[in-house]
């Protein structure tokens, strides 16, 4: 699946990927063709980076790969490159990513490349689309490293080059480093070894984003075919994942898995439900959502946001009831972690909501188990309440960071150099938007979660009461006609923060229950549709505010300082559609005007191509360029969301 922003992702459903631009030049540390996850769906290591494939034709070699290096002095502009005469190329994902090269004298090739779900592996594939009346050579020069997928590699002298090779069976073993996977690679072609150095390849993404983005790859030599012969296969993949692969059998696996992948991709209704395929992989013996490619990890907030879009409006129950049981376990002194880290060391606890939206998901997938007639497990539906009632039951008492119900029945949170909300951006030891205190949306989660509680301990449905009566008493803003985006800011009783931020729409829509009703309500979503809504979704800050900050681009500070500060979130359009079409009557023609209004628009603005994949944020200004991770879930399951759920008539 393609993004606005011009790459394709193919996921194994272990946390691997294989991922590049449309015309097939790696932009980023993290474009790669096999990229693996080690300790599933973290330790991701990068094992082979590229491939530069070039035909010879006549006495003419054609490029059908290009390469960006970085250029002799800093100043100068990046040197694009590539080996051969550079063809008519076609770029087509309704599969999987495929491209169509038109060479001289009438001559096309086909490339193509699929990543099998639940296989560490990738399958690459060239053939002729046009009869060969003489011999077709093509050589293809694999470009290995063996990494972890945030780093970069360098040229070294521990580098092994040399793979143990059983030519007549197809089948070539590279082991990098000791430490590192090794990689299978098996073929139909024929290897040379031919040991080399490429230094100096350049990520232009990377350095635009204020990083480091040279790096020096390996290539330990070519693969060589004749297309004039048959389809060229050549499959990269984990030693485990392909021991019992050669290239005697290779033809007939790859057509049957390619036979077995059509039947699964075509089998989704839409490419937006394919697309949030990518995201639910495997964790320990259960599932977990991936907050986004191609850098995020599974993260607690994001997963249990996520979930009610990527799974629930797709029907995906069993999957989302596998993914909560899974994070249910990881329940500590009251709180579920925020991120699980890449290396196994212990998980992060900052933040205030991710257990909060963890109680809505779990109430949200019994309401859609009770329609679709599911009778869940006792024993199972013991596990999901005990982790309730702990989180609730924590939070009110007291946990980590600040966070307890206070003596007006809400939940204050927050201490120095923590950032415990969903505007997480930090930068070293600065915390960009610490909005500690009372926050807005936070308020509106414990309250669901208590009325969601209420169901197993009555108690809670009493405090939810308490909550929601001081809510509506201390957080209206007559000024403004809003909502305080935080109260009692800093834990100083009436300091107030009245920025106008896109967080007081979960009060009205986004959650179960409504927290603020009747003029109130319509009054935050009109003057939040005046100010924050864009066509690619919502600002984070009112573009009047004087650090408002409408393009988010330049090094880490000026990105993250911008992060929260005026960028718009798609995944946000979830809560404001929903909150529209509740102050709108609930009616299916408001459905069907928020449908045509902010809906279609969103998705033509941010997935002109219809590949169902969606960005992480764009700038809050005009055109709304799309940035950050290109490949997010919650603004994937967002959308789905409002298309399967809120806006069915």
């Amino acid at each position: 699946m393609t993004s606005r922003t011009g790459e394709w992702l193919e996921a194994d459903g272990f946390g691997g990927f294989a991922s590049h631009t449309t015309d097939y030049r790696r932009t980023r540390r993290y474009h790669a063709l096999l990229l693996v996850a080690r300790n599933p769906p973290t330790d991701r290591r990068v094992l082979v980076n590229g491939i530069e494939a070039s035909i010879d034709l006549d006495g003419e070699s054609w490029g059908l790969t290009s390469q960006t290096w970085a250029p002799p002095r800093e100043s100068d502009p990046p040197v694009v490159r590539r080996e051969g005469l550079e063809p008519r190329t076609t770029f087509d994902n309704t599969l999987w990513p495929t491209w169509t090269h038109e060479l001289g004298a009438g001559t096309t090739v086909e490339h193509s490349l699929l990543v099998p779900r639940g296989q560490p592996l990738v399958i690459l594939s060239w053939r002729l689309q046009s009869p060969a009346t003489q011999p077709v050579p093509l050589v293809v020069r694999p470009f290995l490293s063996g990494r972890d997928y945030h780093a970069l590699h360098r040229e070294n002298a521990d580098f092994n080059f040399r793979p143990e090779a059983n030519a007549e069976a197809g089948r070539f073993l590279f082991r990098p480093y000791l430490e590192e996977p090794s990689v299978m690679a098996v073929t139909n072609g024929a290897f040379t070894e031919e040991p080399l150095w490429y230094r100096h390849f350049l990520y232009t993404e990377d350095i635009e984003r204020g990083l480091d983005g040279i790096e020096d790859l390996a290539a330990p030599g070519s693969f060589r075919f004749d297309l004039a012969e048959g389809e060229a296969l050549l499959v990269f993949g984990t030693l485990d994942a392909m021991r019992d692969l050669d290239g005697t059998g290779l033809v007939a696996w790859v057509r049957e898995t390619r036979k077995a992948e059509t039947v699964a991709r075509r089998s989704f209704a839409s490419p937006m439900e394919r697309a949030a395929s990518a995201y639910v992989v495997e964790r320990e013996t259960g599932r977990t959502i991936l907050a986004g490619y191609p850098w995020f990890t599974d993260w607690g907030r994001d997963t249990f946001i996520a979930l009610r879009g990527l799974c629930l409006a797709t029907g995906r129950l069993s999957e989302a009831r596998k993914i909560l049981l899974q994070w249910s376990t990881a329940v500590s002194h009251g709180m579920l972690p925020n991120r699980f880290t890449d290396r196994g060391e212990a998980p992060d606890f900052n933040s205030v909501d991710a257990s909060l939206w963890f109680v809505v998901a779990v109430h949200e997938l019994r309401a859609a188990e009770r329609r679709s007639g599911f009778i869940p497990s006792t024993v199972e539906e013991w596990q999901l309440n005990a982790a309730i009632l702990s989180i609730l039951r924590g939070h009110a008492s007291g946990v980590r960071h600040r966070i307890h119900m206070d003596a007006d029945f809400l939940l204050a949170a927050g201490e120095p150099g923590v950032q415990l909300t969903w505007m997480d951006a930090k930068v070293g030891d600065f915390v960009v938007t610490p909005r500690a205190g009372k926050p807005v949306e936070v308020q509106a989660l414990w309250i669901n979660a208590l009325r969601i509680g209420g169901a197993i301990d009555a108690g809670f449905a009493g405090w939810a009461e308490e909550a929601e009566a001081s809510f509506n008493a201390r957080f209206w803003n007559p000024d403004a006609g809003y909502l305080y985006d935080v109260i009692d800011a800093d834990h100083v009783a009436g300091r107030v923060d009245a920025r106008v931020r896109p967080n007081a729409l979960f009060a009205v829509g986004g959650l179960p229950f409504e927290v603020v009703r009747g003029a109130r309500a319509e009054a935050i979503v009109e003057l939040a549709e005046a100010k924050l809504l864009t066509p690619a979704g919502m600002r984070s800050l009112a573009p009047d505010d004087p650090q408002y900050r409408g393009t988010y681009s330049g090094g880490v500070w000026a990105r993250d300082t911008a992060y929260h500060q005026g960028t718009v979130w798609p995944y946000l359009m979830g809560a404001f559609v929903e909150a529209w079409v509740r102050t709108h009557g609930l009616t299916d023609d408001a459905r069907a005007e928020a449908r045509t209004r902010f809906l279609e628009p969103f998705l033509a603005t941010l997935d002109p191509d219809d590949s169902g994949h969606l960005p992480e944020i764009a700038d809050g200004d005009s055109p709304h360029a799309a940035r950050g991770c290109p490949f997010q879930a919650w603004s994937v399951g967002e959308a789905l969301r409002l298309d399967r759920l809120v806006l069915r008539p």
